[in-house]
């Protein structure tokens, strides 16, 4: 069964973990200081109790900004991640947020092509963000609340 929970600090090894397998992008620490931050909602996408991908952003004024989004290799390309983003982008209009605001390596195709599909445009970019000096591109969506 597929389902979409908010998760806390108590789930931070399983966040840690699947980061570790996937895109290394936090460290234990960094994921426990984004717990901490204030507006911040952390979803995990679950295959009967199993982890397979989890999205988190931070609620600022009236925008979000995505801070990490991420799927097991595993179940990539079976709709799995259009579900969670889906997900992430109903819960920022539920909250009568303007717009979701992101940021991906130029580099990664892949998620450019993603995240596309969901009518995020580029709106600007930041040189040699990354560390193997790719550049950072600024994504945004403006959203329709009600």
């Amino acid at each position: 069964m597929i389902s979409i929970k908010q998760i806390n600090n108590k789930d931070i090894d399983l966040c840690y973990e699947l980061d570790s397998n996937t895109i290394s992008l936090w460290s234990k620490e960094q994921w426990d200081n984004e717990f901490k931050k204030d507006g911040t909602k952390i979803f995990g996408l679950l295959i009967n109790n199993l982890v397979i991908g989890i999205g988190v952003f931070q609620v600022v004024l009236d925008e979000a900004q995505i801070n990490y989004f991420v799927v097991n290799k595993k179940f990539r390309k079976k709709g799995f991640g259009s579900y969670l983003m889906s997900y992430l982008i109903k819960k920022c209009e539920e909250l009568s947020l303007k717009k979701i605001l992101l940021e991906v390596s130029q580099d990664n195709f892949t998620a450019e092509k993603f995240y596309s599909h969901f009518d995020f445009s580029t709106v600007g970019i930041r040189k040699n963000y990354y560390k193997d000096g790719s550049h950072a591109l600024l994504k945004e969506k403006k959203l329709t609340t009600k």
